[in-house]
């Protein structure tokens, strides 16, 4: 029988604190039929799908993003954390659970009328990913998907990313 992505998802309890399950996901990267079937599933969700650029955030994006770009003949830009790329870039701020983050986008990365795919391999309250989504539309690039590994439904990052075809290969109800 073919196993599924929770199959190679560890589940950590009361990490980082009690009454949490923290899903792991370095044991999907690290057996190479997991991570085949996570890139392979991901890439499901954009079939027929036309588009120009995968954007990966920093950092476990790049992970999944890379990848995807290169099996569908895409461009992958990434979405970096403050201070960390080279040449001219486009700024956004936004809230994590304590404190305030930034993200950065190389200015030429996207040109107006870029579709554009958004990865990441969670999403829980949404903030980096409507960050990345709007460094592109402040391009004049489209958000056109964004694909997550996994969704964590209880923390509601979806809603923060209504305005967006958002797919999710697996959901675990709450946090």
């Amino acid at each position: 029988m073919q196993k599924k992505i929770e199959d190679y998802i560890r589940n950590i309890p009361d990490f980082p604190e009690k009454g949490i399950i923290f899903r792991d996901i370095t044991t999907v990267l690290q057996d190479k039929d997991g991570f085949q079937l996570a890139i392979d599933s991901m890439q499901k969700e954009l079939e027929g799908l036309e588009f120009d650029t995968v954007i990966g955030a920093e950092s476990r994006g790049f992970i999944f993003g890379a990848p995807l770009a290169y099996n569908m003949k895409k461009a992958f830009v990434p979405v970096r954390k403050k201070g960390k790329l080279p040449c001219e870039t486009i700024s956004m701020k936004y809230e994590l659970e304590y404190g305030v983050a930034e993200l950065e986008l190389h200015k030429d990365a996207i040109k107006p009328g870029d579709k554009v795919v958004i990865v990441d391999d969670l999403i829980a309250t949404g903030g980096t990913i409507e960050a990345s989504a709007k460094l592109v539309e402040l391009l004049g690039g489209e958000v056109v998907k964004i694909v997550f590994l996994l969704e964590l439904e209880g923390l509601k990052g979806r809603e923060k990313l209504a305005d967006y075809d958002v797919a999710s290969v697996v959901k675990y109800p709450g946090k």
